[in-house]
C-alpha cells in the first residue's frame, strides 16, 4: 500500500524524532510521517472519506482484511484481537467511539477507549502514522481509505510504551483490553467432551474466540504448514455452524487469518469438493470466499491441527449454562516486592508464605443446573491474575513474570477469624485444594473452579520468589461471596517501662557500668557506639559493620529519661538487658547460621519482638534495613527495633483517648521525627 504522490509526508522535528524513536522501538524507519488531515489516497486522488478514514461502516467495510506488514514479527495478537472487534459494532465503538472525523472542527487527534487493569482509560493519539520505504508500517487495512486499525494501534502501543512491546503475545491479551471480559484457556489435547458446545455458546454471547498452534522451537515461528496454517500464529474464531454433507451433519468452524491471505487448503477450505455437497443457499449464507483470509475447516480437524483455544467471556457466565448468569466480581490491586512480598511458589515453603493473601468467603451454592454433568452441589467461582505494565517495562529488560496461583482452605479453627496474614507453619502443613492449572509467562492466568462452601485463601505468586511486579487479582461469582486482602493489623506488644533503683542493679553490672562511663557516670552516644562495637567484635558468628553513631543516638533517645542526651545507670542497664534479647532473637532466627538474617527471617523475628505490622511496613524496612542481597546483619537489626519501639511509644503517649488516631501540629511533628 504505497504512499501516492501528493500525499501530505512531513519530515519530522527534532523532537517529532525523538517521539518516534521511543514510540516505535528499535525498527528503522523513514524520516517520514503521514498525515491523515491532509492525506490523499486512493488512485484519482480523491480526499479521504471523514467517516470512513477512522471506522468501518457496513458489511463490507466491516469484512475487509487487515494486512500485517512485518517489520516487528510477533504482533499477529494484537492484530487477531482487533479483526475480532470488527464481529461486534457495540464491542467496536466502546473502543472506537462514534463521532470522530476530519471535519467538525477536527484537530488532529483521535481516542480510543482501552481496559487496563480494572477501569477504562481514554487514550488519545495524533493522526501521524510512520511509514518505511513509502508505505504505512505495522496494521493497516486492505481498503486505502480505512484508518481506524492503524490509529488503534497507535493507542494501543502507546499505553504500552511502544509498537515494539506490543511483539509477542496473547490473543487473550488484546480481547480483554477492549472488553474487560476474563479469558479462559482450553488446551485442545485435553479438551472437554462438549467443547464445540462451548464454542457454539460462546459465539451466541458475544465472546471473542482466538487460537493457535504451539511451536516447537524458534524456528517454527510463523512457518507454513504444507495445508498453510501458520505455526506461532494468532487466528481468531469468527463462526461455527453444523451443515448437512451427504446426509449426515457435520460440525464447521471458522477461522480468520488476520494477514488477509494465506489460507487453510484441507477439507472445507475455500473452492474444496466438500462445498458441493451443500445446499447453495447454506453456502451462500455461510460467506465462502476466497483468497479473503477467512476460511471453514471441520472441527475434526480443528482439534487435530490446533493447540490452544482461547475464549474472552464479556462476562464469566458459565458456558455450559442454559441461563445467563449475573456474577459478581471484585478486584484487588497488589504487589510483590522483593524481601518482603515476593515469596515464588510452593517449591520455595521458606517464603511462600509471604506473599499476598486474600480470603474469599463461599456462602451460597449454585442453582441447580444439569449441564454441569453430576448433582455434587458447589460453588463456582472464576479467578483471574494478571501482571500489570509488562510489555512497558521491557525497554529496562524486564518482560513478562511466570505467575499462577493456589486455593488453600481455611481449617476451622480460622473459620471467621479477623483478617490475618497466614504464616510459614500453616503452608508446611496443609496442602492446597485448588491452583492454577500452570504457572506461565503470560500477562493472566486464569481458571474456574467449583469448590464447597467454605473460607479460601487465594495466594498469587512468581514462580520463583524475589520477582517483582504489580499485579490484579478478579474474583468472579456467580452467587453472593465475601472477599477481604489478609494482612495483620499493626500492634505492638512493648514491654512495661521499668522502673528502677539503683540498688536493684547487680554489682557486677555497677562495675562494668563505672568502667565505662568514665568520671561523669554517664554514657554518651560516642561512647555508647564504642561500647557496643568493641562487644560486638567478640561475638565472631555475627555479620556486622559496627553501629553507626546514628543508630547509637536512637538508642539514647530512646532510653534517655532525664532529656540530657546520655544515659545513666539505670538506661544503660534497660538498653543492655533489651540487646541481649536482640541478640537471642537474631540467633534463634538465623537458621542457616550464616551471621544474618534473610529478609523474609527478619519478618518473623520482629515478629517474634512483639511487633505487628502490615506488609506496606515490611517493605519500607527491608528497603531501608537490610543489605542489596537482601541480608540484615545485627546492628541493624537492632536499630530496626528501637526504631520501632521508638514510635510506638511516641504514639502511644499521645493516643491519649486510646482511638488508634492522633492529631500534632507541626512544631510536634518535626519534634518527634528530628529526634526519633
Amino acid at each position: 500500500m504505497p504512499v501516492p504522490s501528493g500525499s501530505a509526508l512531513t519530515p519530522p522535528s527534532c523532537k517529532l524524532r525523538q517521539a518516534l524513536a521511543i514510540s516505535v522501538g528499535l525498527v528503522c524507519l523513514d524520516s517520514w510521517v503521514f498525515s491523515l488531515s491532509q492525506g490523499t489516497w486512493r488512485p484519482g486522488n480523491p480526499r479521504l472519506s471523514p467517516v470512513r478514514a477512522l471506522v468501518h461502516h457496513g458489511e463490507q467495510s466491516g469484512r475487509a482484511g487487515l494486512i500485517w506488514v512485518p517489520p516487528i514479527p510477533g504482533d499477529c495478537w494484537l492484530l487477531a484481537a482487533i479483526a475480532s472487534l470488527t464481529l461486534n459494532d457495540t464491542l467496536l465503538h466502546r473502543v472506537v467511539p462514534h463521532g470522530q472525523s476530519f471535519q467538525n472542527g477536527y484537530a488532529g487527534i483521535f481516542h480510543f477507549q482501552l481496559w487496563q487493569f480494572g477501569e477504562w482509560v481514554d487514550v488519545v493519539v495524533d493522526d501521524l502514522l510512520p511509514i518505511k520505504d513509502g508505505k504505512l508500517v505495522f496494521v493497516h487495512s486492505a481498503q486505502g481509505n480505512e484508518f481506524w486499525s492503524a490509529l488503534l494501534e497507535k493507542a494501543y502501543a502507546k499505553v504500552n510504551g511502544s509498537y515494539e512491546a506490543l511483539s509477542g503475545g496473547s490473543t487473550s491479551e488484546g480481547f480483554e483490553d477492549f472488553t474487560g471480559g476474563v479469558t479462559e484457556w482450553y488446551e485442545l489435547r485435553k479438551a472437554p467432551s462438549d467443547l464445540y458446545q462451548i464454542i457454539l455458546k460462546a459465539l451466541e454471547r458475544g465472546s471473542l474466540l482466538g487460537c493457535s498452534i504451539d511451536i516447537s522451537s524458534v524456528l517454527d515461528m510463523e512457518a507454513i504448514t504444507f495445508k498453510k496454517l501458520v505455526k506461532g500464529h494468532a487466528y481468531s474464531v469468527t463462526g461455527a455452524k453444523q451443515v448437512n454433507y451427504q446426509g449426515q451433519m457435520v460440525s464447521l468452524i471458522r477461522m480468520r487469518n488476520p494477514w488477509g491471505e494465506v489460507e487453510w487448503t484441507g477439507a472445507w477450505s475455500d473452492g474444496s469438493s466438500e462445498w458441493n455437497n451443500v445446499d447453495p443457499y447454506e453456502r451462500e449464507q455461510l460467506r465462502v470466499k476466497m483468497e479473503d483470509g477467512e476460511f471453514w475447516m471441520s472441527f475434526r480437524d480443528f482439534m487435530r491441527e490446533f493447540t490452544r483455544l482461547e475464549i474472552c467471556n464479556l462476562t464469566p457466565d458459565a458456558l455450559k449454562s442454559r441461563s445467563i448468569r449475573k456474577w459478581n466480581t471484585t478486584l484487588y490491586e497488589g504487589t510483590w516486592r522483593r524481601g518482603s512480598t515476593a515469596g515464588g511458589c510452593r517449591n520455595y515453603p521458606a517464603t511462600f508464605w509471604v506473599n499476598p493473601q486474600f480470603k474469599i468467603r463461599l456462602e451460597e451454592t449454585d442453582d441447580v443446573d444439569d449441564d454441569y454433568g453430576g448433582r455434587e452441589s458447589g460453588c463456582s467461582f472464576v479467578l483471574a491474575l494478571m501482571q500489570k505494565h509488562r510489555r512497558r517495562e521491557r525497554r529496562f529488560g524486564r518482560d513478562m513474570e511466570t505467575i499462577g496461583f493456589a486455593v488453600y482452605e481455611v481449617p476451622p479453627e480460622l473459620v471467621g477469624q479477623p483478617a490475618v496474614h497466614l504464616k510459614r507453619d500453616f503452608f508446611l502443613a496443609n496442602s492446597s485444594r485448588a491452583r492454577s492449572e500452570q504457572f506461565i509467562n503470560l500477562r493472566e492466568v486464569s481458571t474456574r473452579f467449583r469448590l464447597p462452601p467454605g473460607e479460601y485463601v487465594v495466594v498469587p505468586s512468581t514462580f520463583e520468589p524475589n520477582k517483582e511486579g504489580d499485579f490484579v487479582l478478579r474474583f468472579f461469582s456467580e452467587k453472593s461471596a465475601g472477599t477481604e486482602e489478609l494482612d495483620d493489623q499493626i500492634q505492638a506488644n512493648l514491654p512495661d517501662e521499668q522502673v528502677l533503683s539503683e540498688e536493684e542493679i547487680d554489682e557486677n553490672f555497677k562495675a562494668l557500668f563505672r568502667q565505662l562511663a568514665g568520671e561523669d557516670m554517664e554514657i554518651s552516644v560516642k561512647e555508647l557506639q564504642t561500647i557496643l562495637n568493641r562487644i560486638i567484635s567478640k561475638h565472631k558468628d555475627l555479620r556486622t559493620k559496627g553501629f553507626s553513631l546514628e543508630s547509637c543516638r536512637s538508642m539514647v533517645n530512646l532510653m534517655d529519661r532525664d532529656g540530657n542526651g546520655k544515659l545513666g545507670l539505670v538506661e544503660f542497664n534497660i538498653l543492655w538487658n533489651r540487646i541481649r534479647n536482640y541478640l537471642s532473637i537474631f540467633r534463634k532466627f538465623d537458621l542457616d547460621k550464616s551471621g544474618s538474617m534473610s529478609a523474609y527471617e527478619m519478618r518473623m523475628a520482629i515478629e517474634s519482638a512483639g511487633f505487628k505490622l502490615n506488609k506496606k511496613l515490611y517493605e519500607l524496612i527491608i528497603t531501608r534495613y537490610s543489605e542489596p542481597d537482601l541480608a540484615v546483619d545485627f546492628d541493624n537489626f537492632v536499630c530496626c527495633l528501637v526504631r520501632l519501639e521508638t514510635m510506638f511509644r511516641f504514639f502511644k503517649t499521645l493516643d491519649t483517648d486510646l482511638d488508634g488516631v492522633v492529631t500534632f501540629d507541626l512544631f510536634k511533628w518535626l519534634q518527634l521525627t528530628m529526634f526519633a
